[in-house]
């Protein structure tokens, strides 16, 4: 099985790039993301919670977060693989993850980082949120608090799979296709 954690700051290209690796290496996508926006749009329980987070530029909390994923994983026992889009966010999500994996024989087989320079991450989203109207991406003061959660309490999460030899940096910047080249060229090697 292919589990790829899809690692980057807000902006990095993370849902662009992410969409083409399913498709290649058909993996269930799981963005959490995407979750808590339908769960905002739905205006469930769960996702007025995580909406007042978001709002404010928080992650929303660990326990919430890891039982929805576990909860999406379990309903697709027969995937050939996963790409954690936006999780593990934290130390203790990415431990989270790798025992909830262990408990049903698999585990991360890498994490792919897509790393950006912050001023170029805050015009990447600033322009996403004149096209896409997302309220999390219009405010520039929302945004640096977005990057700033990210390096304070995201980017450690490369700590965690550098030290399991499962970490790999890939330019961010450039064409599409160009960064979705080295991607794979990082899982060839990976799933050898």
């Amino acid at each position: 099985m292919l589990n790829i954690v899809l690692f980057g700051p807000p902006g990095a290209g993370k849902g662009t790039q992410s969409s083409k690796l399913i498709v290649k290496y058909n993996l269930v996508h799981l963005s959490t993301g995407d979750i808590f926006r339908a769960n905002i749009k739905g205006e469930t329980e769960l996702g007025v919670l995580a909406k007042s987070y978001m709002d404010k530029g928080q992650l929303v909390p660990d326990e919430v977060t890891i039982s929805m994923l576990q909860s999406e994983v379990l309903k697709t026992p027969n995937a050939k693989g996963f790409i954690f889009d936006g999780f593990p966010r934290t130390h203790a999500q990415a431990e989270a993850l790798d025992k909830f994996l262990y408990s049903i024989s698999t585990e991360i087989s890498l994490m792919l980082a897509l790393e950006v320079e912050e001023d170029e991450l805050r015009k990447r989203l600033l322009l996403r949120g004149k096209d896409s109207g997302r309220a999390d991406d219009v405010n520039p003061e929302i945004i640096q608090k977005r990057i700033d959660v990210y390096n304070a309490e995201t980017f450690p999460v490369k700590d965690f799979y550098q030290a399991q030899n499962k970490y790999k940096g890939v330019n961010g910047v450039g064409e599409v296709d160009a960064i979705f080249h080295s991607l794979c060229e990082e899982i060839e090697v990976a799933i050898g």
